[in-house]
């Protein structure tokens, strides 16, 4: 019999609303990173999710990456970009801005905000896998129900050619 493995979409009841929530917010942030209360206190204003967050952006890895510590993670699509966007200007600079700024400045740098086309392919992506695995889940539950019916006559059956 097969093995079902249950999606992490499945998890939960607002898993697919978890995972929109923070494609949303990574997206249009200021800043491409943060550590994991931060990104609780952005999504959900609550900094005591932290853990909460933390686990979808693990269980998700086609939409969020973790830094190479594990304690700030951000959105794949974002990581792509150069880390050339001006928080204060609200702009990209050029690559000979970035090279006149000093240390100070540079900290106030990132990488740049996705436009909401990208947000919403992200989103409809999501969506998609969401009904993916709804559909799998219900395949799977469909094919068992004959197989644990077929099992249970096989083993009447052989019970029953055991008793004579």
């Amino acid at each position: 019999m097969a093995v079902q493995i249950k999606s992490p979409y499945l998890y939960g009841d607002n898993r697919l609303g978890d995972v929109i929530a923070a494609i949303q917010v990574m997206g249009s942030y200021d800043y491409y990173k943060l550590d994991f209360e931060g990104w609780a206190t952005r999504i959900s204003g609550d900094k005591s999710k932290a853990e909460h967050w933390k686990k979808v952006f693990l269980e998700h890895p086609e939409f969020f990456r973790l830094d190479t510590a594990g304690v700030k993670a951000s959105l794949a699509w974002r990581r792509s970009y150069r880390r050339r966007y001006s928080v204060d200007q609200q702009r990209e600079l050029s690559l000979a801005e970035y090279q006149a700024l000093s240390d100070e400045e540079r900290a106030r740098i990132s990488r740049a905000p996705l436009n909401s086309s990208d947000i919403s392919v992200l989103i409809n992506t999501a969506i998609n896998l969401h009904t993916r695995a709804i559909e799998q889940n219900r395949e799977y539950r469909w094919l068992s129900s004959p197989l644990f019916s077929l099992l249970g006559v096989a083993l009447g059956a052989l019970l029953g050619w055991l008793s004579k």
